[in-house]
């Protein structure tokens, strides 16, 4: 997810979100719209998959309400994902009509790789929207691309690392009492989005040793476009990095009127 800082850079796009019915949860739709309308207003609300096939019904009320057209495809073969190729020529239609401006894929499914690079090319934004069990040629095929597991909570995601603990204090049989000792320290680890930051900084630092928050969060979605503040439980960049006071230092700057965040790696000139 962009943050709040770098939403303001970006132009008004019209969106497309094409979802795969078959490779997305009903129940994160409306979670998926919010997520698209961050980067411009959806134009258009398609979902593709066989509606005469129970897997689907999940679907139905909640395409009602949030206005999502449902695009019959039905299966050609027993087993075989029949919506890839609608949703791959809609797309392309969509492309050279010049309708809009930025898509929004949702699926896991691989097969949208060539599609999303397709897009790409034609110097149009495009996001996906999928599970972590994405195949990572598509992930990187977009300029943007959320993990539906961030999506399923609103609460911050854990870094799945326990903070740690100093050891017991040995307990002097002798005396019968347990001595004041000195808790091992175990060394100290470096926080788990730092390789990132880090190579995201030194591409967007400048001449004074400061860069432009919105610059690195630019330079953070080249180096890896699932990069997201909450996988590491904060809801900004800004916050992820100011969690990180050993290694950054940070600064604000108002211009006309918006505040500009700045970062600096300590130590350096």
């Amino acid at each position: 997810m962009l943050p709040e800082e770098q939403l303001s850079s970006l132009s008004r796009h019209k969106i497309a979100i094409l979802i795969d019915g078959d490779n997305a949860q009903a129940n994160l739709l409306p979670k998926m719209l919010v997520e698209a309308g961050r980067y411009g207003q959806i134009t258009v609300r398609r979902i593709y998959g066989d509606w005469t096939t129970s897997n689907m019904n999940s679907w139905k009320d909640v395409l009602n309400f949030h206005a999502v057209q449902p695009v019959q495809q039905f299966r050609y073969t027993v087993g075989k994902n029949a919506t890839d190729s609608a949703m791959i020529i809609d797309a392309m239609d969509l492309l050279h009509t010049g309708v809009v401006d930025g898509f929004c894929l949702a699926s896991s499914d691989s097969d949208y790789t060539r599609l999303a690079t397709r897009i790409r090319e034609s110097g149009v934004f495009v996001m996906g929207i999928g599970a972590k069990k994405t195949p990572k040629p598509f992930v990187n095929a977009c300029d943007v691309f959320v993990y539906t597991e961030n999506l399923v909570s609103d609460q911050k995601v854990s870094r799945r690392r326990a903070p740690n603990k100093p050891a017991k204090k040995p307990k002097d049989t002798t005396k019968g009492v347990s001595p004041e000792v000195e808790p091992e320290v175990e060394p100290e680890q470096e926080p788990e989005a730092m390789s990132l930051i880090r190579q995201a900084y030194e591409m967007s630092v400048e001449e004074d040793g400061w860069s432009r928050l919105d610059h690195m969060g630019n330079a953070l979605y080249q180096l890896d476009p699932a990069f997201d503040p909450r996988s590491y439980g904060h809801r900004q960049l800004s916050r992820l990095i100011a969690s990180y006071k050993d290694y950054f230092q940070m600064r604000t700057q108002e211009i006309n009127g918006s505040t500009l965040f700045y970062v600096k790696m300590k130590g350096d000139n």
